[in-house]
């Protein structure tokens, strides 16, 4: 089923969390916070809509990594239900897509609770301060394949935010499967 995240809560502090990646490291938000913003997104192995957006983002993560902002992935979802979703799954995902960011597993689901995380993908933007300056959609394509023009509305907001410290007021809703709670 689609949702569409909340609009962004300018201001609020990012929640810590300290999980484990695919590559079998603990990794805390302290670790890998960005000299100039620092984007925590929500996604997941299965979902049509992060699947269709994957190339765009790991070319959209290199190209924020370039001024300082460093991205992570959470997979929050129950394995149980959707086996997809595993951790041995997420770590062929993230070693056949060369991942350029660590991709963790939210095993009991505390840190997309604490983040208010919606849906895969939901993207929350920080500034150099931990504080949240966007909270929209990776881009303007969603599940259709990318214009040649298309509007990269993540890199925009993300270097307004490296530059002055806030995010753009405007800003589009991320789009995607629901997160899959455990009962």
């Amino acid at each position: 089923m689609a949702m569409t995240a909340p609009i962004c809560d300018f201001g609020w502090n990012a929640p810590d969390f300290t999980l484990q990646s695919t590559d079998q490291k603990w990794v805390s938000l302290d670790d890998i916070a960005g000299p100039n913003g620092t984007v925590v997104m929500f996604i997941c192995n299965h979902c049509p809509y992060v699947l269709a957006v994957l190339d765009r983002l790991i070319m959209d993560a290199k190209t924020l990594s370039d001024i300082g902002i460093t991205l992570v992935a959470i997979n929050s979802n129950d394995a149980v239900t959707y086996p997809a979703d595993s951790f041995e799954n997420m770590q062929k995902l993230a070693i056949e897509h060369q991942f350029p960011f660590a991709y963790l597993h939210d095993h009991d689901q505390s840190i997309a609770r604490a983040y208010n995380a919606a849906c895969t993908p939901d993207f929350f933007g920080f500034n150099a301060d931990l504080k949240l300056q966007y909270r929209g959609r990776l881009d303007a394509a969603g599940l259709n394949p990318a214009a040649p023009d298309l509007k990269r509305d993540l890199v925009d907001a993300m270097r307004k935010v490296a530059e002055t410290g806030s995010g753009p007021e405007k800003q589009v809703l991320s789009m995607g499967c629901s997160i899959k709670w455990k009962n």
